[in-house]
């Protein structure tokens, strides 16, 4: 009679065994897995025999599955993430029960503008949770899909399939400058920043190697180029307020904290103003209840954070 595989397994080393799929590093694993790399071998050792196949096997840069291992991972991931799902979805949400990591990774543009506000809304709400807001890297929608970010906020990036994308606000392009720049209008036209240089900031995975702004300046026939690009927002306000460059951003922006510099709105297609800003996690979060209270907080926050800036240019 044939070894029935399913219930002579501990079914625990099977998430060590999707774990390790995943990272392809012992180290990585028993981190996740909060177990010691000697716990992780052993458990390796033991699917290997139940298996009676090497599954992993070690290659300069850490290990490598084996062809039975990659068909299996792909065979039991959905499994996995439905009874996930399932057993989460078991209890009623309460965010004050919430007392694990909730890692949130922001874009620059975001985060700058966003995260101390958006902490202390979550940290009322959850104060037991640990929050950890971390800025978005060119490894975030990989952390994403692996687990170790919980979710992220930025604008709309080519992400793998199993990333879903929710819209949680559309912004406005905006430009600001220094209160003593010589382009002294409140609304004006793309050619009236013909000649300037542009200070833009740098979103990881969005814009790396070009400026929107400047691509937008460029199809109108206008001369321009980038004169700084950083990841660090605050870098680039600081070059703002002591040069004549222009700073391409949003109505989210919180002109409020920095008094020496103004909002210029740009007259132009509405299609070129539009912004739109999404959540993206995992697809077998799309029906968790962590999830949709995050999305809706931080959507909460945004609205506020928009129309406290539109009030503030009003008056």
């Amino acid at each position: 009679m044939a070894k029935d595989l399913f219930y002579s397994l501990d079914l625990n080393l099977l998430r060590t065994f999707l774990v390790l799929s995943q990272e392809l590093n012992m180290r990585k694993a028993s981190q996740r897995l909060f177990v010691s790399q000697p716990a992780i071998s052993q458990s390796l050792q033991k699917l290997r025999n139940h298996f009676n196949d090497d599954l992993f096997v070690k290659v300069p840069s850490g290990l490598e599955p084996t062809s039975f291992a990659t068909e299996l991972a792909n065979s039991i991931s959905p499994h996995l993430d439905g009874l996930a799902t399932a057993l989460n979805n078991s209890q009623e949400f309460d965010p004050k029960l919430i007392d694990s990591k909730l890692k949130i990774a922001l874009s620059p543009m975001v985060l700058a503008c966003l995260s101390g506000t958006l902490f202390h809304q979550l940290r009322e709400q959850a104060p037991q949770a640990e929050l950890e807001l971390v800025g978005w890297t060119h490894n975030t929608l990989e952390n994403i899909s692996k687990g170790e970010v919980l979710l992220g906020i930025n604008y709309d990036i080519s992400a793998p399939k199993e990333i879903y994308l929710k819209q949680l606000i559309e912004l406005k392009g905006r430009v600001f400058v220094r209160q003593g720049h010589p382009v002294q209008k409140s609304i004006a036209k793309l050619e009236d920043f013909d000649g300037y240089e542009i200070a833009s900031f740098i979103n990881p995975g969005w814009n790396d190697s070009f400026s929107v702004a400047e691509q937008l300046m460029k199809s109108h026939g206008l001369n321009t180029r980038v004169g700084f690009r950083s990841e660090l927002v605050m870098a680039i306000i600081d070059v703002v307020q002591h040069t004549d460059m222009f700073m391409p951003h949003s109505n989210l922006f919180p002109l409020d904290l920095y008094p020496n510099l103004r909002a210029v709105d740009i007259i132009m297609d509405e299609q070129d103003k539009s912004m739109p800003v999404y959540s993206q996690y995992h697809v077998k979060n799309r029906n968790n209840p962590l999830i949709h209270w995050l999305n809706s907080e931080i959507q909460t926050a945004l609205n506020h954070q928009v129309n406290k800036s539109e009030s503030i240019l009003a008056v």
